[in-house]
């Protein structure tokens, strides 16, 4: 069966983390493979937008599988340089397609994002939480560390001290602590999670696809690189984008006091 779940509709994708039954966990062969195929299908579709990715049952997704890790199996089994595998060869690959994917990503966190399951929620570029969702990166409770990049992720969206109190204590954090800590954008009711992510998806779907994705590269180049080395490669990129047809559109629908329809062009 697969991990993920693939819903289109229009230019909204939705992947749905789907092992329900076990609260979604990741890191089984395969994940990684899975993961880059259909991130790798996303980019090269140029009809698709925007993504959202949920979790099925009552999880977004528990992390790492607790039972693989007892029993030594899959990504955590053998010695030392096998599990250091197991992370680089499919853990590492899971989350680098994800971290590669072009256009916006919505994470509709419909309930526990924790460890692993944390960091996948905090490589979305966006973050809408259930009232239901709780968060925590509760790898030194195992006796082991973030291994799937967290403290490069986490500290990016929270900063230095909280991703600190989070990563040293192991504490689960409830979704209104999360929103207050910028962790989340909002939190919803549980039961309107999908359809506030999918309006928000629509709305960012509505905008032109080659600035839509361009801004997104612009925003994650723009936390590595220096003003001056930022202010070049939105120089560059915006020459491009006077170009198009859709900077044409836009223009003409501002004049014209209408709605604009961008065609990609």
């Amino acid at each position: 069966m697969s991990l993920l779940q693939i819903e289109r509709n229009g230019p909204v994708t939705t992947l749905t983390i789907d092992r329900a039954d076990t609260m979604n966990p990741l890191g089984a062969p395969g994940d990684g493979d899975e993961f880059t195929r259909v991130c790798t299908a996303i980019n090269r579709d140029l009809e698709t937008r925007c993504v959202i990715l949920t979790g099925a049952g009552r999880a977004f997704s528990a992390g790492g599988d607790i039972k693989a890790m007892r029993d030594k199996t899959g990504s955590f089994a053998g010695t030392t340089p096998a599990i250091s595998d197991g992370y680089r060869d499919n853990i590492h690959m899971m989350l680098r397609a994800l971290h590669s994917l072009r256009v916006p990503v919505i994470a509709a966190v419909n309930g526990p994002a924790i460890g692993l399951g944390c960091d996948v929620a905090c490589l979305a570029d966006i973050r809408i939480a259930s009232d239901k969702a709780k968060f925590g990166v509760t790898f030194l409770k195992l006796g082991i560390i973030p291994g799937d990049g967290g403290t490069w992720i986490l500290p990016r969206v929270i900063g230095m001290s909280r991703a600190s109190e989070l990563f040293y204590t192991g504490d689960v954090i409830g979704a209104e602590k999360a929103e207050d800590w910028g962790l989340v954008s909002r939190v919803v009711a549980h039961d309107a999670l999908l359809d506030e992510a999918r309006a928000l998806a629509d709305k960012i779907a509505a905008m032109p696809p080659h600035s839509l994705r361009q801004s997104k590269m612009l925003l994650r180049q723009g936390q590595q690189v220096s003003y001056d080395t930022a202010l070049e490669m939105a120089a560059n990129t915006q020459a491009m984008m006077h170009t198009t047809e859709d900077h044409a559109e836009g223009v003409a629908a501002l004049i014209e006091k209408r709605a604009a329809d961008f065609k990609g062009r």
